[in-house]
């Protein structure tokens, strides 16, 4: 039986695509492939993401049972060095971004949210399948 490969697209609610567009290109580097009224889609870490046009209020957020506000996108980088210049960064750049987190298990954490409160974590384990395959 044929596997998945890979997650090839993230679909991502904004309430106005543009601006939208604009702050994942200025904050963390995300590269536009193309963007109408509806939608924008960019590269980030290796992956497309669309930005759509989305109502009010709407975002990837979902919460646990402990009614916990939850991520649903996780980002690697390459140790906690890489860990702490990306929050660092975010911090510069004015995100709203969460403490350094030891959530027990390997590496560490922290969590940063767009304009319009969609959740990301950053960890800092890259995996060793993405290492090998781009020779990171």
């Amino acid at each position: 039986m044929k596997q998945l490969v890979r997650v090839g697209t993230t679909y991502i609610p904004v309430s106005d695509v543009q601006k939208a567009s604009i702050w994942y290109q200025e904050k963390l580097n995300a590269k536009l492939n193309y963007e109408d009224e509806d939608k924008a889609i960019v590269d980030l870490a290796h992956q497309s993401i669309f930005l759509v046009g989305s109502l009010e209020g709407e975002s990837s957020n979902f919460q646990d049972r402990y009614q916990n506000k939850r991520f649903s996108l996780t980002f690697e980088v390459d140790g906690i060095s890489d860990l702490n210049e990306m929050r660092d960064h975010l911090l510069h750049q004015g995100v709203v971004t969460g403490e350094i987190e030891d959530r027990g298990h390997n590496g560490l954490n922290f969590v940063f949210s767009d304009p319009d409160g969609n959740l990301f974590d950053v960890w800092s384990e890259l995996s060793p399948k993405f290492k090998k395959a781009f020779k990171v």
